[in-house]
């Protein structure tokens, strides 16, 4: 039986996924980790009007990390616009989950401060779970 890294690993290798987040360590962590897992970074960025850009212009995002607020600004548009898409992702942020509009509820959150692991699992999770599969 294969343990959760392996199954992480395995769903983002080759997966494009987004990183939408203003901290630059966080941002580079993420990425770091990302591509340790062989997935594909787009991104990071750091400003709502890049990320939104980005989803309509990209032909293939498999997944997105999503800080909750941007510079001062959340990022419900964003989240809007993912979903539109069809897009996987999960929010990270140091905000408890109050803040969330009822409509994104079922969003993951992870907070801050974050373990990479987690956010890399969660974000795989949700990949899977697009799909009706479930990561043990």
């Amino acid at each position: 039986m294969q343990n959760a890294h392996t199954m992480t690993e395995t769903t983002l290798k080759g997966r494009r996924i987004l990183v939408v987040e203003d901290e630059f360590f966080l941002a580079s962590c993420l990425t770091d980790a990302l591509a340790d897992m062989g997935a594909v970074v787009i991104g990071p960025v750091g400003r709502i009007a890049e990320a939104v850009a980005i989803i309509s212009a990209e032909p293939i995002i498999h997944g997105a990390i999503l800080d909750l607020n941007l510079h001062g600004k959340m990022t419900f548009d964003v989240a809007d616009h993912l979903i539109l898409r069809k897009i996987a992702f999960v929010f990270t942020t140091g905000y408890d989950i109050s803040v969330v509009p009822a409509r994104l509820k079922h969003i993951a959150l992870c907070q801050k401060p974050l373990s990479t692991d987690t956010v890399l699992h969660a974000i795989a999770q949700a990949i899977h779970d697009q799909s009706g599969y479930r990561l043990t």
